[in-house]
């Protein structure tokens, strides 16, 4: 069993259906969770849904349901958006669940235990949409000099009885961790905004409600009225200690904690790399390795709204362009932790120019060559220079170059490697030409569709964390074993004569990935 890596998304608030933006998250950490199992790591990963909170009750009130009714209801199409999109998560949370709210009532009582909780009346900006708390400083100015969120979004000035967390305490410890641990906060922008931010000051944060009750409830002293529920964020952070059993020391817990990686949206960076250690800090738990905040998923350029009728459900455009050349497109067009654009027009153009012009041809026309021209045998032969170049080429993109930018969340970066190898390959078939070495050189034909079927294997075991479905296909089709298509495989220097010992023949190939072709509908979508 190889080293730990335990992956996190956030957790979706499930008072809607999943969007785009749902998705580019969810397939970015399967793809980090899959190249990590492929490089040999024990990876683990988590996800799920965020149910309680002002704005869940206040949906469930509108739509003459109860909270846990519509929690139910979305939570499900949450996980239909993991299936749909093979997202392979380890646990799916839902912070409604009794496990969860026994979790949070221990984070509280050891926050209380460390002297950090206090009672006082709360008086100030509240946002429900965002469930955050915002200083008078950070608001900014809407139309008809209304007040509004640093997101935009409404405030309202809210009064009530409330518990404190003693968020000021740890200004100090906070600004130590970021300078000794520069990967703590990443990418670097979203580092130097929240070092920004604690160095301005902390004050106490507001950590209960007495408005409304669908929430998890405060501990009770002996005598008190239960009146409380917590602040839907000290809920929320503590999923991911949930998803391991915690409180109780199981062995997931003792192996997978700290996590190694939360992956979250620029816009809950605060909650997760201020509040979240703060609170680890007081409960005396240690503190997780690195927060990503990757930014918004744009569409053609704007962000998706209701009110601009442009909100996209993930599964539509799956089931338009494909589960793979969709998660290639999230991958390979925005560069991770920048805002990114997409339109169908472009997704029709990135994947037929790379998935079904360069890669899938590449593929159909040496499996179809070599299942026409040499009975589908795979066989010894006699490389030539050319040949061995083209493997040094492909080696250093798949074993070097796309697995050190896979490491550091460069997925953009990685993909433009493996497209160079590919393109590599495409010249070597047209300077090669084999289909003319059939006649004058059918040995030489043999080498040169040989050495381009070692080459396909390992482009596709490289990039099998971004398109796994359509891969393992492929692979297939190869006659790789499923237990050596790992990135970790890739160094074998047994595997070639190991497969041509088995005599097993090609078949003949199916197409990995056809062309899409736009409708009228798609050019206007």
């Amino acid at each position: 069993m190889g080293e730990p890596y335990y992956v996190t998304t956030a957790i979706s608030y499930p008072n809607g259906r999943p969007h785009i933006g749902h998705a580019y998250e969810a397939i970015a950490a399967d793809t980090i969770v899959r190249f990590m199992r492929s490089v040999g790591r024990d990876a683990r990963l988590q996800t799920g849904t965020d149910e309680h909170g002002l704005k869940m009750a206040q949906k469930a009130r509108e739509l003459g349901v109860t909270p846990q009714q519509l929690a139910d209801e979305m939570a499900q199409h949450f996980k239909d958006m993991c299936a749909g999109l093979n997202i392979e998560h380890d646990v799916f949370i839902r912070t409604s669940e009794p496990r969860h709210h026994a979790a949070t009532r221990e984070l509280w009582r050891r926050m209380q235990a460390s002297g950090d909780l206090y009672l006082d009346r709360y008086e100030g900006w509240y946002s429900v949409r965002d469930e955050a708390y915002y200083d008078e400083s950070e608001l900014i100015a809407g139309e008809g000099g209304a007040r509004l969120s640093p997101q935009g979004t409404p405030v309202e000035w809210t009064v009530e009885e409330s518990w404190f967390f003693r968020l000021s305490k740890y200004g100090e410890r906070l600004l130590a961790l970021y300078r000794d641990n520069p990967d703590f906060i990443r990418p670097e922008s979203r580092r130097n905004e929240i070092m920004r931010f604690v160095e301005g000051g902390l004050r106490d944060l507001s950590v209960s409600r007495t408005s409304f009750d669908w929430g998890v409830r405060v501990p009770a002293n002996e005598g008190d009225v239960p009146a409380h529920v917590m602040y839907v964020w000290v809920d929320a952070l503590t999923n991911y200690l949930t998803g391991l059993g915690w409180p109780d020391e199981t062995e997931e817990f003792k192996r997978f904690w700290p996590a190694d990686l939360h992956l979250i949206g620029k816009d809950i960076v605060r909650f997760h790399t201020v509040y979240w250690p703060a609170f680890l800090m007081s409960a005396g738990l240690p503190l997780p390795k690195s927060v990503f905040g990757h930014g918004f998923l744009l569409n053609r350029g704007q962000k998706e709204s209701k009110s601009l009728g442009n909100v996209t459900d993930p599964l539509d455009l799956a089931a338009r362009f494909g589960v793979d050349p969709l998660r290639y497109f999230l991958m390979r067009e925005i560069a991770f932790g920048q805002d990114g654009s997409y339109s169908t027009e472009a997704i029709a153009l990135r994947c037929n120019a790379e998935l079904s012009n360069s890669f899938g041809n590449l593929v159909q026309r040496t499996l179809s060559m070599i299942f026409k021209n040499c009975g589908g045998e795979i066989a010894s032969f006699a490389s030539t220079e050319a040949d061995d170049t083209l493997l040094a080429l492909v080696a250093e993109a798949t074993r070097d170059e796309l697995p050190r930018e896979f490491a550091a969340l460069n997925f953009s970066a990685g993909i433009e490697a493996w497209m160079r190898a590919v393109f590599a390959c495409n010249a070597y078939v047209d300077e090669q030409a084999p289909w003319a070495l059939r006649k004058t050189d059918p040995d030489r034909m043999r080498a040169v569709l040989c050495t381009l079927f070692m080459a396909i294997r390992d482009l596709t075991i490289a990039i099998l964390p971004v398109v796994p479905g359509t891969a393992h296909k492929i692979l297939d089709q190869l006659g790789i074993p499923v237990d050596q298509r790992g990135i970790a495989d890739l160094a074998r220097a047994d595997w070639y004569w190991a497969r041509v010992a088995t005599g097993e023949r090609l078949c003949a190939p199916v197409g990995a990935f056809p062309r899409i072709e736009l409708d009228l509908q798609d050019a206007v979508a």
